[in-house]
């Protein structure tokens, strides 16, 4: 039950059915009161349709990109179907009454399973009750040091390797910074428990905003994805950590330090040192990529074009423009700064990209070809890499907006074309 896709497949389909058939049952009415309250229902969904952004990026500043239009309308169906059910609740037979509670709830369902199918946010009946699948949290550090590999692991692995893969969930302290992250959560490919383990490759992810770690691992379907890439290229995969630079209140930090959060600090200093130090790892750094969708995306870049050092291939999959507080850029700048602009846009990828070249770095860029905001943020962003010196890869997924389909499909294409690079694989002649 747990595994059955609540994306594809007959659920959905018959979630929608019932929805449509629920919001037949609420329209089916006469008289005054029925007229009364579909015009207040469709002007409550009018005004939803065209004010949620508004509020939701510039009155309340919650998000700083606006909803697709797509999940809009959905929202706003979802809007007017409450004010109908609430209507049949007047002057209705009691029978009649309950109707219209199931149907509005009915409704609500189906409007929210297509919000989630444009996300793709929860995947299965599993991911909708919580479940992170078979995780186990992290005891203890791993028995063998992590040492600075000068060759490749590729050239360095006999494989193939036996066993599985395995997900752990451990805090990782923000020993210099003072930050509290969520806890991490590591994949550790099948060939990190080989009796004669080789030194791995490091991938740093981050998940979008609002969200956490865990999101890679239902949404994005983490496991899965590198057990296949490990398959193909003899057992080898990196060693992935999902990190939070967010915290357990899910506040944006932007992945800088700033007034709100010394994010920067916790990805750059703690995040790096505690896994050199507890598990085990290659610890040369030209073998190491940091990766993310959405704000993790935009996080990526900012690792990149601050610490390419530590960082000196990165994925953003639908990443921003730059990072952002709120809509309002003015707000952000005042909310993380006090008001310095010229502070914010010293740290920002597009003005280090404008002053710094870039020659050692490489970077995969990834989008929906149907995301209207965030397509050309990539191609600004990807255009201004290009210029300053780095290799870049860009890739657009077909039929897909802002959604986890999207590193779901790109996360394969990005480690296969970074392979040569993290020492997984050789480069092809």
């Amino acid at each position: 039950m747990a595994d059955i896709s609540v994306i594809d497949g007959p659920v959905p389909v018959v979630v929608l059915i019932l929805g449509a058939f629920a919001l037949l049952i609420l329209l089916a009415r006469r008289g005054r009161t029925a007229i009364v309250t579909l015009a207040v229902a469709v002007a409550v969904a009018v005004v939803t349709f065209l004010g949620l952004n508004w509020l939701l990026t510039r009155g309340l500043s919650l998000f700083p990109e606006t909803l697709p239009t797509v999940v809009l309308f959905w929202i706003s169906l979802g809007a007017g179907a409450v004010v109908l059910a609430v209507g049949n609740l007047v002057g209705t037979a009691a029978g009649r009454k309950v109707l219209a509670i199931c149907s509005g709830v009915a409704v609500l369902l189906a409007a929210g399973s297509q919000i989630n199918i444009y996300f793709a946010e929860y995947p299965t009946f599993g991911a909708l009750a919580g479940s992170t699948g078979d995780v186990s949290p992290l005891t203890g550090s791993v028995q063998r040091p992590s040492a600075n590999a000068a060759t490749p692991v590729v050239d360095r692995w006999t494989g193939p390797a036996t066993g599985t893969s395995q997900v752990l969930t451990t805090p990782i302290p923000g020993t210099v910074s003072g930050f509290t992250g969520r806890d991490a959560y590591i994949y550790l490919p099948a060939a990190y428990f080989d009796p004669s383990p080789p030194l791995l490759p490091v991938l740093v992810l981050v998940s979008g905003q609002p969200g956490g770690p865990q999101d890679w691992i239902v949404s994005g379907n983490l496991q899965t994805q590198m057990d296949q890439f490990a398959a193909a290229n003899a057992g080898l995969a990196p060693v992935v950590v999902v990190v939070d630079p967010n915290g357990p209140n899910d506040t944006i930090t932007m992945c800088m330090d700033s007034n709100v959060a010394k994010a920067d600090t916790y990805l750059s200093q703690d995040v790096p040192n505690w896994i050199t130090s507890e598990l085990g790892v290659d610890s040369n750094h030209a073998h190491w990529a940091f990766g993310g969708f959405s704000y993790g995306g935009t996080c990526a870049i900012q690792m990149a074009t601050r610490h390419s050092q530590l960082y000196p291939s990165f994925i953003d999959i639908s990443g921003e423009r730059e990072p952002a507080i709120s809509a309002d850029r003015t707000q952000t700048i005042q909310t993380a700064f006090g008001g310095d602009t010229a502070a914010f846009d010293a740290l920002t990828p597009l003005t280090l990209l404008s002053q710094r070249r870039y020659p050692d770095v490489w970077g995969f860029f990834a989008v929906g070809a149907n995301d209207g905001e965030f397509l050309p943020a990539m191609n600004e962003v990807s255009a201004a890499a290009q210029k300053a010196g780095m290799t870049v890869h860009t890739e657009t997924v077909p039929g897909q907006g802002h959604s986890w389909a999207v590193p779901e499909a790109a996360i394969l294409p990005a480690l296969r074309w970074l392979g040569p690079r993290l020492g997984l694989t050789r480069a092809s002649s």
